[in-house]
């Protein structure tokens, strides 16, 4: 069997000049149609693994565009996919076609009913609607896995599920009413009063033919047994047909058949939902077992006991696990052999109960034969570390797979007294067919499994093993009555199947549907429903050629994107991976346009505007950081000239930041009209890359960093950040942080040693977010030997008062060599130090400010700091709030000068949240984070501990020893 490739190999053709104009005048803005090859490749990668390239990429602002878009698609025959958070495993977000970005602009969430119900967009991700109904006591029913990625469409569009929700709160069952955009072009809101009618009149022929089915599946007896018997558990194979029995109104039935519809009806426009309560409280622990027969043998004991989740990891799963961050204890000391595991939650809505619950849990799991502790805890950094041990678990181990291979998670449910059966069926196929290190992990409380292969699928040999693998593992769960989609979708990896699972009966009515919905057949193309026995084999992704060490590991999974800052602007990390990717792999197999095609677009789109500021390694499950990729990609586009100069400015960063601070002074006294000409001329003649752009918001220069030798002995070494003598503090009168932090530590009685020589130390972040090597190197010798003899070699903690200054001494004293019994550096931000060390020794009451808009930043973020800020900035306003919308805003240094469209399009949900709270002050922890706020919001942000340092002043406390 000859391997089938799309895209990788080759590229595709674009749009003729005619559709393409066509498809541009289907929308307001026509730059919004894209066919660049950065921005084709960028969007063809999704998490499953096939691969098509799509002749365009479209963006439509509204819904009304998307239908001009479905109604030029129909004319003309061009194929069309519906495409928001890419986290699909099966294929259904990819095309050779039409791909329309359904995501970007459309994240609007209305709270209902004091939460009891929502109305959301597609492009909302699981976790942020979350977020917006955590305050009022309720949650979105669906929980996949991905829900920090996976948005409310793809939920939508593959009737997602997840741990806890099973088949009585996903997306079927809590669905009221949806908005939907035909192929046609109509446009019916379900929830109207005159729906019913509307249907009818706009589209009488899928309004007929809808009640025909109807009435032809509840007459046939065969047809509805097995409808009733495949939904009675977790089932996303083919069309919802469940909805021709639980519903009578042709509207009705159709909003419940888009759903698990995976974009071959419609477009979803918005959604009403019934939200679900949340449970407060929750008790978590995770159950080791000696295999995987013994652990699928506690299953019904866990189940009848009330379990929210209970969820399934292998062997494989474990030792996978045991490479990870934040590794559950249980899991790290584990000597792994063929060992599996449960982890079990039960969820309460009272903390009473949650004790009777976790008493109950521990003793039954004390009956069940474990190979461990059955242990249980409410802590919710165990809890944590427990699910980012599951929910990160596909990408880890999709991580993990060999270089050169493909990762390809296959998702089928069973009934549960079944379950064991399967796993040991589906471990003898894995042997049969040597598929090694084949992992086993899901819901095991649905009886819905995932597990993954790995190969490369290129040749031959690799696809027929594949391909009887498949037949074999399709009878086997067939065999045991199970679907083979419980939640991931049909697809193209099942399309073949549908019709072996449900009959020809059945397979001819949904069949009908898709004729009824979409009779031009141009709507996602071969997912759920595709004749050719052969078509899973089709477009598979073959193995990415190596680009980084850093990413070779990266499995396009996207859960990196909704926290990335150019992802509205650019690329995601995701799309400057798999883009680097495509772009080598044209240069090997020697296609030169290609690769010249999208080299000519990356520098700007993937290195420029990279913030580099490591947010998507928080988010990523294999722990990549996209920033120190580009980094690399910046040292080696580095001329000498430009390395030669960074070097020098290395040897004299005093001068040249007091110099800078003098600048901004001078700067700041010439109006802005005389300023703004002059700079953008030099820019011009210099280049956006390299001359940063000065706007009015920018502050006068600040005051140097030395301070007199302290008068005792010194509790810490204080080393203020650089970025505070080039950017004074904001508006007239403010001390600045390093004032206000030494106030602080005067009124605590804590002595402080500013180090001799700080005007040309630096924690070095300049040099390596720019890929100066040379200039690092040279700055991190000098600010080592400097720390080493002002903290007695050791001795005494280092503070920064900037969080990526904090960040970046950190990863300073990572470089250092220590001598045998030599004390490492210790470096702590200021607001940690303050919270911990300084509260609890200022005695006495102050007047607190009334209100404040909080900024955490991203560094903040990545070292855990955000508990801390908020604990100092309670002590310092009434009522403190961090935007939902919160994220970095992409100042990075002097990111957001060079290239100030970066900023403005990372803070621009968050700015208007901003606006919206009304807030007395504005605070952060980090000089350039702050003029990144104020330059957003046009309110002035300062260091949350100039705030504090103010209100303290207000009543000289007791100092407490």
């Amino acid at each position: 069997m000859a391997a089938q490739t799309h895209g990788i190999t080759g590229d595709t053709t674009t749009l003729g000049g005619f559709l393409e104009r066509e498809i541009r005048a289907a929308m307001a803005d026509p730059a919004q149609t894209r066919t660049r090859a950065l921005d084709r490749h960028a969007n063809a990668h999704d998490a499953s693994h096939f691969l098509l390239i799509p002749q365009a990429v479209a963006v439509p602002a509204d819904a009304a565009e998307v239908a001009n878009l479905m109604r030029v698609s129909a004319t003309h025959g061009l194929e069309l996919t519906l495409r928001s958070g890419g986290t699909s495993l099966s294929g259904q977000a990819v095309s050779g076609g039409l791909l329309v970005d359904v995501r970007k602009n459309f994240r609007s969430i209305e709270v209902l009913d004091g939460g009891a119900r929502v109305r959301v967009q597609p492009g909302v991700t699981v976790r942020d609607l979350n977020a917006r109904l955590l305050r009022f006591g309720y949650k979105f029913g669906p929980d996949p896995a991905s829900e920090a990625a996976c948005t409310i469409g793809g939920v939508v569009a593959n009737n997602s599920s997840g741990m806890a929700c099973g088949i009585t709160d996903n997306a079927y069952r809590t669905l009221e009413s949806l908005t939907l955009v035909l192929p046609s072009g109509t446009v019916i809101d379900t929830g109207a009063p005159d729906a019913s009618a509307r249907l009818r009149s706009l589209e009488p022929e899928l309004f007929k033919g809808l009640g025909e089915l109807a009435q032809r599946v509840r007459s046939n007896p065969a047809s509805r047994a097995t409808i009733e018997r495949q939904f009675a558990m977790k089932n996303t194979m083919g069309y919802g047909l469940n909805s021709l029995l639980d519903f009578d109104d042709p509207v009705d039935i159709l909003a419940h058949l888009i759903v698990g519809s995976e974009g071959t009806l419609g477009f979803v426009a918005e959604a009403v939902f019934r939200t679900v309560p949340r449970l407060a409280h929750a008790t978590a622990g995770l159950l080791v077992f000696k295999d995987l027969h013994a652990a699928n043998m506690a299953l019904p004991a866990l189940v009848d006991s009330g379990a929210a989740t209970v969820e399934l990891l292998d062997s494989l799963s474990l030792k996978v696990g045991q490479g990870l961050t934040q590794v559950p204890g249980v899991v790290r000391d584990l000597r792994v052999e063929q060992h599996a595991a449960l982890l079990v939650e039960y969820q309460s809505g009272s903390a009473a109960e949650l004790v009777d619950l976790n008493a109950k849990a521990v003793a039954l799991a004390g009956s069940l034969g474990l190979d461990g502790p059955a242990d249980f805890s409410s802590d919710p950094t165990i809890r944590a570390e427990l699910w980012h041990l599951r929910k990160g678990l596909y990408t880890s181990v999709a991580g993990a797979r060999p270089q050169g291979t493909t990762a390809l998670l296959e998702d089928v449910v069973v009934p549960v007294p079944a379950l064991a059966r399967t796993c040991l069926e589906l471990n003898t196929l894995f042997n049969k067919y040597n598929y090694a290190n084949s992992v086993i992990f899901g819901h095991a409380k649905d009886g819905n499994i995932h597990f993954m292969l790995t190969d490369k699928f290129s040749s031959a040999d690799e696809l027929s093993r594949y391909s009887s693998f498949t037949e074999d593992m399709v009878d086997v769960v067939l065999g045991e009555g199970g679907s083979l989609k419980a939640e991931h979708g049909t697809g193209r990896v099942m399309a073949p199947f549908v019709r072996r699972q449900y009959g020809d009966e059945l397979y001819g009515v949904m069949r009908r549907i898709k004729e009824l919905c979409d009779p031009s057949g141009m709507l996602n193309p071969g997912v759920i429903l595709d004749d050719d026995p052969t078509a899973h084999l089709r477009h598979i992704k073959l193995a990415p050629p190596e680009v980084d060490p850093e990413v070779d590991r990266c499995v396009s999974c996207g859960y990196c994107e909704p926290v990335c800052p150019s992802k509205n602007l650019t690329l995601t990390p995701r799309q400057r991976i798999v883009t680097l990717r495509d772009m080598e792999a044209a240069r090997q197999r020697g296609d030169t346009e290609l690769a010249e095609a999208l080299a000519k677009d990356y520098d700007y789109a993937g290195i420029d505007t990279c913030a580099v500021d490591g947010m998507c390694q928080t988010a990523c499950p294999v722990d990549i950081n996209t920033g120190t990729m580009v980094k690399r990609l910046r040292t080696k586009d580095a001329g000498m000239g430009e390395s030669a100069v960074w070097g020098t400015v290395a040897k004299h960063w005093g001068a040249l930041t007091q110099s800078a601070g003098l600048a901004l002074s001078l700067a700041a006294k010439v109006p802005s009209v005389a300023m703004q000409p002059v700079n953008r001329l030099g820019r011009k003649v210099l280049g956006a890359d390299t001359l940063p752009l000065y706007s009015s918001e920018l502050p006068s220069g600040g005051k140097a960093r030395r301070r007199p030798a302290p008068s005792g002995v010194p509790a810490a070494v204080y080393f203020p950040a650089c970025v505070n003598v080039m950017f004074g503090p904001a508006g007239d009168g403010n001390a600045g942080v390093q004032a206000s932090f030494e106030q602080l530590c005067t009124a605590a009685g804590v002595e402080l040693l500013v180090p001799e020589g700080i005007s040309d130390a630096c924690c070095g972040t300049p040099w390596s977010s720019k890929g100066m090597a040379a200039g690092l190197e040279t700055m991190h010798a000098r600010t080592l030997k400097l720390l080493r003899k002002a903290t007695r070699d050791g001795e005494l903690e280092v503070i920064c008062d900037a969080s990526s200054c904090t960040e970046g001494l950190l990863h300073t004293i990572e470089t250092e060599v220590l001598d045998p019994g030599q004390r490492p550096l210790r470096v702590v931000d200021a607001v940690e130090f303050t919270a911990a060390a300084l509260l609890p020794l200022l005695q006495g009451t102050w007047k607190r400010v009334e209100s404040m808009a909080l900024h955490p930043t991203c560094s903040s973020a990545r070292m855990g700091l955000n508990p801390a800020l908020l604990q100092i900035a309670e002590a310092a306003a009434e009522t403190v709030q961090v935007p939902e919308s919160w994220g970095c805003c992409g100042f990075a240094g002097d990111r957001g000068m060079l290239h100030p469209e970066l900023t403005e399009s990372a803070t621009a949900a968050q700015a208007g949240d901003v606006v919206a709270m009304g807030a007395a002050v504005h605070a952060s922890c980090n000089r350039t984070c702050e003029l990144g706020m104020t330059r957003a919001t046009g309110a002035d942000y300062r260091h949350v501990l100039e705030v504090l340092a103010e209100v303290v002043s207000r009543e000289i406390p007791v100092t407490g020893q």
